[in-house]
C-alpha cells in the first residue's frame, strides 16, 4: 500500500508543482481583477461539477462496485458493467453540456449573480465557461477509466493526468497575446487539457484491460446497485464543494480581488489535500474494498488507521505553516507582475481561515472510506448534509465583517463538523475503534504541531529583520523556513514518536 501512496502521492505532488508555477503565470498576467475573476467563475464551475460528480460521486459509488463485480464473478462481468455504465455517463454528460451551452446566461445569473452589476464582465464570463465547460464531459470519462485502473492496482496514469491541465494552460498563457485576453487564453488551455488527459487514460486502459465500448442499456442488479450507491454518494461529495461553490457566489458581490483572494488561497490549501489527502484515500479505498470482499474486517481496519497517522504525518507541517507564515508564503509565491503585495496579504489571511479546517479536509476521504467500501454510501450524507448546513450559515454570517476570509473560516468549521459526525458513525458501527493509543498518537501530533509553528514564527521574524531590503527576500525567507521547518518537524517527531515508530509505520 505504501509504495503505491507514493506513486499516486508523487504524481500529484509533480501536479501541484506544475500548479504553482501555472498559478505564477496567472498571478503575473491576470492579476487579480475583473478578468481574473471572470476566470475564476469559468474554472471553477466545471470543476465544481467534476468534484460532485466525477472524482467525488462516481468514485465513491464506481471504484468498490467495480472491484466486487470484478472479484466476485470475473472479467467478464465486469467488464459488461463497464460497458453499461460508460454508456449512461456518456449520455448524461452530452446532455448535460448541450444544456449548459444553451442556457449558460441564465446559470450565470445564479451562479454569479455579482456580475450582474458589470454587463462586459458577465458576458465574458459566459464566454469563458463555454469554452471550459466542455473540460467536465472529457474528466468525467478520465475518471471513469481511472477507477477501472485503481481496481487493477494501476496508479500512476489517473494520478499524472492532471500535470496536462497546467502544462496547457502555461502554454495557451506563452501566447496569450494571440486571444482576445489572456482570460481566454487560460480557458481554451483548460479544454485542452481535458482531451490530454483522455488520451493519457484511454490509452493505458485499452493496453492493459481493454476501453468500455457502448452496450445496449439494461437496469441489472449491478447498474441498479450502482446508481443506488451513486445518489447517496453525490449527496455526500457535495459538502466540500458546495461550501465552495457558495464561495464563488457570494464573492462575486464582495469588492474586486476577493475571488482571486479565494482561488490563490485554494491553490495553496490544496496542495496537501491533492498530494496527502486525496493520494492515500484513492489508494485505501480500493484497498479496504478488496480486504472487506475478502471478509478481512480487522485488515480493513488497520488499512484505515494506517492511512490516518500517515495521513498526519505529512499533513501537520501544512498546517503549521499556513496559519502561522501565510503572508510570507504568499509574498514568495505570487506578489510579482500584476499582482501586489497587498493581493498577497489578502489571500494569506484567506488562506490561514482555510488551514484551520486542512486536518478535516485531509482526513476526510480516508475516513468515509470505511462506509464506500461497504456500499454505504447515505451514511456520509448525514455528516455531509449537516456539514453544509453550519458552512453555509456561517457564511452568510462573517461574509459582511470578513469578507472572504469569513467565507473561507465558514468552510473550515463546516469540513470539521461533517469530519467528527463521520468518526462518530463510524465508531458506532464498529468500522473505527479509538483506542487509547490513538488518541495518545493524536495528542502528539497535536504537540508537534504547536512546536513548528513556534519554530516557522520565530524563523520569519528573524530573517524578516536580518535580511532588510535584500533583492529576493521573500524568496529566501520562504527557503528559510522550508529548511529549518524541515529539521525541527523531524526531531521532534523524532523525540515524541520514535524511530521505532517511524520505521513500524513504513513497514506496516
Amino acid at each position: 500500500m505504501l509504495g503505491r501512496i507514493f506513486t499516486v502521492g508523487g504524481y500529484t505532488l509533480l501536479s501541484r508543482l506544475t500548479g504553482f508555477a501555472r498559478d505564477i503565470m496567472l498571478a503575473a498576467i491576470l492579476g487579480a481583477g475583473p478578468v481574473a475573476d471572470a476566470f475564476f467563475v469559468a474554472m471553477r464551475l466545471p470543476n465544481h461539477f467534476r468534484a460532485i460528480f466525477a472524482e467525488g460521486a462516481f468514485n465513491a459509488a464506481w471504484v468498490p462496485a467495480y472491484a466486487h463485480v470484478h472479484g466476485e464473478r470475473g472479467e467478464a462481468a465486469a467488464h459488461l458493467f463497464a460497458d453499461r455504465i460508460f454508456t449512461l455517463l456518456l449520455a448524461s454528460q452530452v446532455v448535460l453540456l448541450i444544456l449548459a451551452w444553451l442556457f449558460m446566461p441564465q446559470a450565470m445569473s445564479i451562479l454569479a449573480p455579482g456580475f450582474s452589476e458589470d454587463a462586459e464582465q458577465r458576458k465574458l464570463a459566459i464566454e469563458l465557461t463555454r469554452i471550459t465547460f466542455p473540460y467536465l464531459l472529457l474528466i468525467t470519462l478520465v475518471t471513469l477509466y481511472g477507477g477501472m485502473l485503481n481496481v487493477m492496482q494501476r496508479f500512476a496514469s489517473a494520478a499524472a493526468a492532471s500535470i496536462f491541465l497546467n502544462v496547457a494552460m502555461m502554454m495557451t498563457l506563452a501566447v496569450a497575446v494571440w486571444f482576445p485576453t489572456a482570460g481566454h487564453a487560460a480557458a481554451w488551455g483548460v479544454l485542452i487539457s481535458g482531451f490530454l488527459q483522455y488520451f493519457l487514460l484511454a490509452g493505458d486502459l485499452a493496453r492493459h484491460g481493454g476501453l468500455p465500448r457502448f452496450a445496449p442499456l439494461k437496469l441489472d442488479e449491478d447498474v441498479r446497485g450502482f446508481f443506488k450507491a451513486l445518489g447517496p454518494a453525490t449527496l455526500g461529495s457535495m459538502g466540500t464543494q458546495v461550501a465552495l461553490f457558495a464561495d464563488t457566489i457570494i464573492a462575486t458581490f464582495l469588492p474586486a480581488g476577493a475571488l482571486s483572494a479565494l482561488y490563490y488561497a485554494d491553490r495553496l490549501n490544496q496542495l496537501p489535500i491533492g498530494v496527502i489527502g486525496i493520494a492515500i484515500g484513492t489508494v485505501l479505498l480500493p484497498e479496504m474494498s478488496r480486504r472487506i470482499t475478502a471478509n478481512d474486517h480487522d485488515g480493513a481496519m488497520k488499512a484505515q488507521r494506517r492511512a490516518f497517522d500517515f495521513t498526519l504525518l505529512f499533513s501537520v507541517p501544512f498546517v503549521a505553516a499556513f496559519i502561522t507564515v501565510p503572508d510570507a508564503i504568499m509574498r514568495a509565491l505570487f506578489a510579482r507582475g500584476a499582482f501586489s503585495k497587498a493581493d498577497a496579504a489578502a489571500a494569506g489571511a484567506t488562506l490561514a481561515a482555510y488551514a484551520i479546517g486542512l486536518i478535516p479536509f485531509v482526513l476526510i476521504r480516508s475516513a468515509v472510506a470505511t462506509f464506500y467500501a461497504r456500499k454505504d454510501t447515505a451514511t456520509p450524507v448525514r455528516a455531509s448534509l449537516t456539514g453544509i448546513a453550519v458552512n453555509v450559515a456561517l457564511k452568510v454570517a462573517l461574509m459582511g465583517s470578513l469578507a472572504q476570509i469569513g467565507l473561507a473560516l465558514a468552510t473550515a468549521v463546516g469540513v470539521w463538523t461533517n469530519l467528527l459526525l463521520v468518526l462518530f458513525f463510524a465508531v458506532r458501527r464498529g468500522f473505527l475503534v479509538l483506542d487509547r493509543a490513538c488518541l495518545m498518537s493524536l495528542g502528539k501530533f497535536l504537540l508537534t504541531g504547536i512546536i513548528l509553528a513556534a519554530a516557522f514564527w520565530l524563523i520569519a521574524r528573524f530573517s524578516g529583520s536580518w535580511l532588510g531590503t535584500m533583492p529576493f527576500r521573500d524568496e529566501v525567507t520562504l527557503l528559510l523556513l522550508a529548511v529549518g521547518g524541515t529539521i525541527v518537524y523531524a526531531l521532534a517527531m523524532l523525540a515524541l514518536f520514535g524511530r521505532s515508530w517511524l520505521v513500524s509505520l513504513v513497514r506496516g
